[in-house]
């Protein structure tokens, strides 16, 4: 309270003090006129002419208070001096009481409009002062490089271009704070504060002032400015360019981290093409010299069994280089399927047969309609999508069960049916199971795995212009998982 007190005196007395600087000049006129006047013996028309002269000088180059404390001094004077009788401020003629009134009122009334020209003329050059600042700001923000620290770039040139104390701004997502010059009344811990709370605040006493930053109706952050007396005007404008930075450096981020991603995954794919074209090399001679050997050596029934081990299991790891090789290619580009005609079910059946063997601790029924529907597919590509819903219906399901098949035909779709027994995948999980990388919470730790396998087998048939859906198991199976796929059947051949 006493501060606040001797706030308000010191403010009384530099207002008294500006009031006596501008009055002064405009007395020490009126008084030369008075003495001049009154010494020629000049007549009451001239003498009220020149005071207007002094009233209007006073005007342009004085405040209102002096202004008007001029006019009514200019009246005093020429009814003391000028108007019978003299000497006194008692007026007789009615006809000077209204000439003396007219007067005040007409000196009042100039005092008025040229104070208020002035004050617009000021408003008007300090807009025009606010807007050649911004204008600098912002060419210097879009000449900041993104990939320095476009943020503290930012914060510098909003407190060099406009001679303020300091700058902060806070990035909500973040959680950063930028600081620009020297804070004298704790501008970082009231524009993080600012920014929680969700709405401006403004301490005129202290020249701080600080603003929410919002993007599509969130709160992005915050920015406070420290000793911004007379740019009060650029507070939205600043605020507005310092919200377009913080968007910009996400922008600038995000577009970062997409191109990191998509340069590495060109590298990834880059190496399983190499090492996967340098595994054929040795596998394929593997695979002749186990040939060989049984060709050239007799050998015995343990030894053939060897050999025999030794080609199956060649061939098998060449199948799956293979497999690398034609997972990368459909990650490098996009699918473009070689069609054929084929008949779905003697497909699906014989892929489930080879299969099969490889998997003798699951049973697989198969179950086809009357009617064997034939479709258009890339015979390569879809054999990748049917064996990556194989090998997760194995993975996921315990040992001993049963995985089921259905191929059924339909007037313009063929539809085949993959279905396990196991832990069913959550309501929660199942809308993104096709995301590339990704697998549920559930299956993380029942066996290993990239999150690609889903994500090919989804776009193999999406290419061919199907769709693959997971399905509810129903009365099937009171838990399990059903994979759907659709191919559009072949139309009859005239």
């Amino acid at each position: 309270m006493p501060h606040k007190f001797s706030t308000m005196i010191r403010s009384y007395r530099v207002s008294l003090s500006r009031f006596a600087i501008s009055a002064i000049p405009g007395c020490i006129a009126v008084g030369l006129i008075t003495y001049i006047c009154f010494q020629f013996h000049l007549n009451l028309t001239i003498t009220s002419f020149l005071y207007l002269m002094v009233v209007v000088l006073q005007s342009l180059g004085g405040n209102f208070a002096s202004s008007a404390f001029v006019s009514l001094l200019t009246v005093a004077c020429l009814d003391f001096f000028f108007t019978q009788p003299l000497f006194s401020f008692e007026v007789t003629n009615p006809l000077d009481i209204l000439a003396l009134l007219s007067y005040l009122i007409t000196g009042l009334v100039i005092t008025r409009l040229t104070m208020r020209a002035r004050r617009e003329a000021a408003i008007s050059n300090n807009q025009r002062r606010l807007v050649d600042l911004l204008y600098q700001v912002a060419k210097q923000l879009l000449a900041l490089d993104p990939d320095n620290d476009l943020l503290k770039g930012s914060v510098e040139r909003f407190r060099e271009v406009f001679d303020l104390k300091a700058v902060c701004l806070f990035d909500a997502v973040s959680g950063e704070l930028y600081l620009s010059g020297r804070s004298g009344e704790n501008l970082p811990d009231r524009t993080q504060a600012t920014c929680h709370l969700g709405g401006d605040a403004d301490d005129p006493a202290i020249g701080v002032s600080v603003r929410c930053l919002r993007a599509t109706g969130k709160n992005i952050g915050a920015v406070g400015f420290e000793d911004l007396h007379g740019n009060e005007l650029a507070i939205g404008p600043l605020a507005a360019l310092a919200a377009a930075m913080l968007e910009r450096t996400r922008a600038f981020q995000s577009a970062s981290r997409c191109a990191a991603a998509a340069q590495a995954e060109v590298f990834r794919a880059a190496v399983l093409d190499a090492l996967a074209h340098e595994f054929k090399t040795p596998l394929a001679t593997v695979l002749t010299a186990a040939g060989g050997l049984r060709e050239t050596l007799p050998l015995s029934p343990q030894q053939q069994e060897l050999a025999d081990l030794i080609e199956s299991e060649t061939s098998r790891l060449a199948g799956l280089t293979s497999q690398v090789l034609r997972t990368s290619q459909l990650d490098q580009d996009e699918i473009r399927p070689r069609f054929e005609r084929t008949d779905i079910t003697r497909f699906v059946i014989n892929m489930v047969h080879q299969y099969s063997r490889e998997r003798a601790d699951r049973k697989f029924q198969i179950a086809q309609g009357s009617v064997s529907p034939e479709v258009l597919v890339d015979r390569r590509l879809l054999e990748l999508a049917v064996k990556q819903l194989l090998d997760n219906a194995c993975k996921y399901s315990p040992p001993g069960t049963e995985v089921e098949i259905s191929i059924e035909g339909g007037k313009r779709f063929a539809t085949v049916r993959v279905l396990n027994s196991g832990t069913p995948i959550r309501d929660g999980e199942r809308a993104r199971i096709f995301e590339r990388f990704y697998r549920g919470s559930e299956t993380q730790h029942l066996a290993p795995g990239s999150g690609l396998g889903l994500y090919f087998a989804h776009k193999i048939v999406c290419a061919h212009g199907g769709s693959m859906e997971l399905e509810d198991a129903g009365p099937i199976s009171a838990e399990g998982t059903v994979f759907r796929l659709t191919f559009p059947l072949a139309q009859s051949e005239c």
